[in-house]
């Protein structure tokens, strides 16, 4: 069961009553950040639990950890963060409320943390490190179906206000919209509707340079994927690194019923992988088992 906390805009001000966001902890005594977040609003989500009042001030919450680099931290005033970053962006398109953070700075960040090694750092000025292959890299894929509201952003300077209070409104791909307010919101159909939709433009990384890195340097001869060379291979990375793989792989496809043309993966086509849902990691053909299954009335 996670526990909601309330948290202040800023340590230093004392601000009204409407100021206050939810945002759950990660367990009794443990920390309050974006992965507890996007961790009670994807597994609700998938089990379709999610309503407005598990999901209300949770999309604030996570706007305000965005920083100036782009990027999301785990918690506000804090740094930027591919794993939080991922956490955040997955959490808020779960929520349909991906318009809260400037996406294009997003993108910025993202883009610019995959090195010379072609793969993917987890911070500002870090080494590269494999996991990053689907922390970044299916943060900044997302980005993908999500161009007509980068547009959108692009062009005006938000026209709404960012949300803080009840009479915000945000800003979306159609226009300025009253913030949610009803239970009746089908939460779950929105992480469907999301894999269901054809990307909008090619890879905004470089993708084949990324399936490189994995290929080349995270994997281990005798089985296994790892850090970086040097490093032991792990469950954890071979995990993200064949997740970032598979999201590599896939995202040059503009069609969601077609597979990935030879150009798009390299090496020989056996080393294509099954498609995955980004948003939460799971393989697309076990997703929509669990959709169907609970989506029953």
């Amino acid at each position: 069961m996670y526990r909601y906390h309330f948290l202040s805009c800023s340590p230093s001000e004392v601000m009204p009553a409407t100021h206050f966001f939810l945002c759950p902890r990660m367990h009794d005594g443990g920390e309050i950040d974006v992965r507890a977040s996007y961790t009670a609003i994807s597994v609700a989500s998938l089990v379709n639990i999610l309503d407005f009042k598990l999901a209300k001030g949770v999309g604030d919450y996570i706007a305000r950890c965005q920083t100036y680099e782009g990027g999301i931290a785990g918690e506000p005033y804090a740094e930027a963060h591919g794993g939080y970053t991922f956490c955040g962006l997955a959490a808020l398109i779960l929520l349909n409320e991906a318009e809260k953070v400037d996406l294009p700075s997003l993108i910025g960040w993202v883009a610019f943390r995959q090195g010379v090694e072609c793969g993917f750092q987890g911070r500002t000025n870090k080494l590269v490190d494999g996991c990053y292959s689907f922390w970044q890299g299916a943060a900044i894929a997302f980005t993908q179906k999500l161009i007509t509201i980068v547009d959108k952003q692009l062009k005006s300077s938000y026209s709404c206000k960012r949300p803080s209070g009840e009479d915000a409104c945000s800003t979306s791909s159609y226009g300025c919209t009253a913030k949610k307010s009803s239970s009746a919101v089908d939460y779950a159909k929105f992480g469907f509707d999301f894999i269901q939709q054809s990307n909008q433009i090619g890879p905004l990384f470089h993708n084949i340079a990324l399936q490189q890195y994995i290929l080349l340097c995270s994997q281990v001869l005798e089985g296994g994927l790892r850090d970086k060379p040097g490093k032991n291979r792990d469950h954890y990375h071979s995990c993200y690194c064949l997740s970032g793989l598979a999201v590599s792989q896939y995202s040059a496809m503009t069609d969601t019923g077609s597979c990935p043309l030879p150009q798009h993966v390299l090496g020989p086509y056996s080393n294509l992988l099954e498609p995955i849902h980004p948003l939460y990691n799971v393989v697309l053909d076990k997703y929509h088992t669990a959709y169907e299954f609970f989506s029953e009335e």
